[in-house]
């Protein structure tokens, strides 16, 4: 792992959701207020809300995206065009690798439940699958910003 990818590793090791590591990651890079990056990612968590749609790695690598977009293109259209292009490349390299971007199908467990929690600390799959994901997704973003 590189400097990035261990620094949101450990951010999420440290508290951080899985969207918060990612998108705090790259909060000074992007020059965004670190406590304003946490609590705009503050939802997105295990697939936002604990609800296990899109991974919250994923998420918060969106919101990065969308945060490089705004910086480097000052026209909206073209904003909204080339983050949507970059959001597409992401999401077609991260489902390389791990198949899919569905935090219930990454994790094959539900979260909503007590026994889907203890599953998830009893088996270690907060580092197993959701380090691996966060770390992939800043390398991803490593590549394509």
């Amino acid at each position: 792992m590189d400097t990035l990818q261990q620094q949101a590793v450990n951010n999420f090791r440290s508290g951080f959701n899985c969207a918060q590591a990612v998108l705090t990651t790259f909060s000074d890079s992007m020059n965004v207020d670190k406590d304003n990056a946490l609590s705009i990612a503050c939802g997105f968590g295990a697939g936002m809300g604990r609800l296990q749609e899109t991974c919250g790695a994923v998420t918060g690598a969106f919101m990065v995206i969308g945060l490089h977009a705004c910086r480097k293109y000052s026209d909206n259209k073209e904003r909204k065009e080339n983050t949507y292009t970059l959001i597409r490349e992401f999401d077609e390299k991260f489902k390389s690798r791990h198949g899919t971007t569905h935090c219930s199908e990454l994790l094959k467990i539900d979260l909503k439940t007590p026994e889907g929690q203890k599953t998830f600390h009893d088996e270690n799959l907060n580092q197993l699958v959701c380090e691996n994901c966060i770390a992939h997704s800043v390398e991803i973003l490593q590549n394509i910003l």
